[in-house]
């Protein structure tokens, strides 16, 4: 069996395989144990573990000490590359994107079949990344996610206090609550506008959408597939094709 682990900078999407086969899936925040006692029942099957992380390297490394610890076999960091196949990176230094990017475009990849598409990642940042009929790779976008942008305006904005509100539409607030809240849906509807722009501009057929905000987003009006797992998809088939140096 096969353990495969996406980790993000809060939390972290898994997925135990065997012969293809989906035996197990969840989701956990890093800063807690409730994977390993989910992955308890398993710890003598599991043969190899393959990881897709953007986390810092002391973090990665915990991680890692951590699972070789529990599992006792191999942990396989796998990384952005130039090429896969048809798959063109634009980076010209492809150790500079982050990991969850690449394996979400090659899990794109493998999903379309044919056509131009573009995969959303909507985390504690949003990537958006343009995949071209060819398969080269025409570039993207990182934007601050939703948590990150309440942060940074309650922390670095003097006199702006707010609070929680699961705003549904981006008309002028009253308040200063309803202010931040519609003014983050406001710039959610104006992201959607423009990938839908871009996809037209780049013949785009198809929109993949992830992350732990991707709900917003199409409630914002992305015209979407929703895939939780797509870097995961991704992240499977480069393990599958992987071979030590």
């Amino acid at each position: 069996m096969k353990l495969l682990i996406d980790a993000g900078n809060s939390r972290m999407k898994w997925q135990l395989l065997a012969r293809g086969e989906v035996l197990g899936k969840g989701f956990a925040r890093l800063d807690e144990d409730q994977a390993f006692h989910d992955w308890a029942s398993w710890n003598d099957s599991v043969e190899r573990i393959a990881i897709s992380t953007v986390i810092a390297d002391d973090r990665r490394r915990q991680l890692q000490s951590r699972l070789e610890a529990t599992f006792s076999v191999p942990v396989v960091f796998h990384w952005a590359e130039r090429r896969r196949g048809k798959l063109v990176n634009a980076y010209t230094d492809v150790r500079k994107m982050g990991a969850d990017r690449w394996h979400a475009m090659c899990g794109g990849w493998c999903a379309t079949g044919a056509g131009g598409f573009a995969v959303v990642d909507a985390g504690s940042a949003i990537t958006i990344d343009y995949v071209a009929i060819s398969g080269a790779h025409v570039g993207g976008y990182i934007l601050p996610g939703k948590q990150m942008m309440l942060r940074s305006l309650k922390q670095d904005a003097a006199r702006i206090g707010f609070d929680s509100l699961d705003a549904e539409q981006g008309t002028p607030g009253a308040s200063t609550t309803e202010c931040v809240q519609h003014g983050l849906v406001w710039l959610r509807e104006a992201m959607v506008a423009r990938i839908h722009q871009d996809c037209r501009h780049f013949g785009l057929d198809r929109i993949l959408v992830t992350g732990g905000d991707a709900s917003g987003l199409i409630g914002a009006g992305l015209s979407a597939v929703h895939d939780p797992y797509l870097v995961l998809k991704g992240l499977e088939a480069v393990d599958r094709e992987w071979e030590p140096e």
